[in-house]
């Protein structure tokens, strides 16, 4: 039902089926935001942007067989092929591009560019090279600062923001709620999680507090509490909007090409094989 019943789903799958389907290692296999993000420059001009994660290692793939193979043999592969890889002093590391859209170009690009299962075609929005990503360091305690760690893209800084996303917007408010119902309510204050520069905050009680607070949990007060600087960002991340702000499905909605990208990837990116 997925692929025959979601149309959207087609660039996906195909993929899923094709010669990446089933990436070596992790070391071997780029990373995408998928999702649009927002950025804001401090002129307070927005654009709307895509992360692209390309590995320096290069992509390696395996066969269905391969595959099959190590899932019987060894659960853990591709734990121990990283971990080893970073205590080896090997260093895995991705090289960051963007790709970045002007705010206004969203009304009228030919793909919903708010659209997870669409990419933004490189001829349109090419890729401009930003950094490097590196692993450079395992982690001393595997339950302290990997089964504790809360990823959370609600979680930013100012500068970046959301988009009109529909699974982003959800998964803003649900990635969190799944953080306090795994870890607790004050799972920000667990080391791994926790900013490195000290932040001021109002939040107390519940289980497992760590950080003593003393203020009144209310603002503004006359107590000396934190203030909030918001007044200091007036470009912060938002849009406005008008007519409908989400599209509607498929069959309803001629406009928005599911199987184009696809047929683009069969019969211009990968080869007979």
């Amino acid at each position: 039902d997925f692929w025959t019943l979601s149309p959207e789903s087609s660039h996906q799958v195909t993929w899923l089926m094709g010669d990446r389907g089933i990436p070596k290692s992790w070391r071997h296999m780029n990373g995408y935001s998928s999702h649009t993000y927002m950025w804001v420059n401090a002129q307070g001009e927005k654009f709307w942007v895509k992360y692209h994660f390309h590995t320096d290692q290069g992509i390696e793939n395996l066969t269905q067989q391969e595959a099959d193979k190590l899932a019987g043999e060894d659960g853990d592969y591709h734990t121990r092929d990283l971990f080893m890889s970073i205590k080896n002093g090997h260093f895995p590391s991705w090289t960051l591009y963007m790709q970045i859209m002007p705010f206004a170009e969203a009304d009228e690009y030919r793909y919903n560019p708010f659209d997870l299962t669409k990419v933004w075609p490189h001829s349109d929005y090419p890729l401009i090279k930003v950094g490097k990503l590196t692993l450079n360091r395992n982690p001393s305690d595997n339950h302290a600062q990997i089964e504790q760690a809360a990823f959370e893209p609600n979680n930013l800084v100012h500068g970046i923001g959301l988009s009109p996303d529909k699974m982003l917007l959800g998964r803003v408010f649900a990635y969190a709620d799944a953080h306090r119902a795994r870890l607790g309510v004050n799972y920000k204050q667990i080391p791994v999680n926790a900013p490195q520069s000290p932040v001021n905050s109002y939040s107390k009680d519940g289980a497992m507090r760590i950080n003593p607070v003393s203020d009144p949990v209310y603002a503004p007060n006359s107590k000396g509490g934190p203030v909030a600087d918001g007044e200091r960002y007036p470009t912060d991340s938002v849009w406005s909007a008008s007519g409908d702000m989400v599209r509607a499905p498929y069959s309803l909605r001629r406009d928005d090409d599911d199987v184009g990208q696809a047929n683009t990837l069969i019969n211009k990116v990968m080869d007979d094989a």
